[in-house]
């Protein structure tokens, strides 16, 4: 009986609990229309703004990449000393419009630089030796900061003179012409035309590992196509290697 009551108390304070809630959600004050129109206004504004942030993000990623130089476009000039002291600069290489420019980003520490020197395959002496006679013009450039894998003179003028390379290393270690190019790799390869725009960029071959050179040589098949007149028909292609050590 007593465990009755309980039950039936419980109830009814639980309806009067109820009831309560009821009354006050009938009773409760109503927003007024001018605390309303502000708050829409303010939502309005809010949504005017995320819109704007959202178009000024998509404007800095357009910006973003259009970084570097894509193909088609002028190369940027540069003028930068070898690792014998000379200096080389693109704008006397190209002025005469009878020289195409190769550049290959280079990093002698790099196993996917390596493997192109050498033992693996002389991948790189063997396209100077092939088009240094056909007005072709070599470049390998290392845009590695002090201190970092690859980088330094000495280290450099060593790998030239073991890997007998015969064009010029330009040591660009504050990175300036490596960003102007925004080369992330090392071998990253361009290759300008006569015109001077770039009219290849990519990688070197069809291999991205670092046992041994592809069996497509990118660069050849397009300095082919450069010297026959005809426009490359793969002009671009995913660089792969190590990263450039800025």
């Amino acid at each position: 009986m007593k465990k009755n009551t309980l039950v039936m108390g419980l109830a009814a304070a639980t309806l009067a609990l109820a009831g309560s809630a009821i009354a006050w959600a009938d009773d409760k004050p109503k927003v007024p229309d001018s605390i309303k129109d502000t708050t829409k206004e303010v939502q309005k504004e809010a949504e005017k703004q995320i819109d704007k942030t959202k178009k000024d993000v998509e404007k800095n990623m357009d910006k973003a990449d259009k970084k570097g130089v894509k193909v088609g476009e002028a190369a940027p000039s540069f003028t930068l000393k070898d690792t014998a002291g000379k200096e080389h600069a693109l704008a006397d290489l190209t002025k005469g419009g009878d020289k195409i420019v190769v550049i290959q980003w280079f990093n002698p520490e790099c196993p996917f630089v390596v493997k192109h020197y050498g033992k693996a395959g002389n991948t790189f002496n063997d396209l100077y030796t092939k088009y240094k006679d056909k007005g072709v013009v070599f470049l390998g450039i290392n845009s590695g900061a002090e201190g970092k894998q690859g980088a330094g003179l000495e280290k450099n003028q060593k790998f030239v003179k073991d890997w007998k390379i015969e064009y010029p290393i330009l040591m660009d270690m504050s990175g300036t012409v490596g960003k102007q190019y925004d080369a992330k790799r090392t071998p990253e390869m361009f290759i300008i035309g006569k015109e001077g725009k770039v009219a290849y960029h990519g990688a070197i071959d069809d291999d991205s590992k670092t046992e041994k050179p592809g069996s497509t040589n990118y660069v050849a098949k397009a300095l082919d196509e450069l010297l026959a007149g005809q426009t490359v028909t793969k002009a671009e292609t995913q660089p792969y290697g190590c990263s450039v050590k800025y």
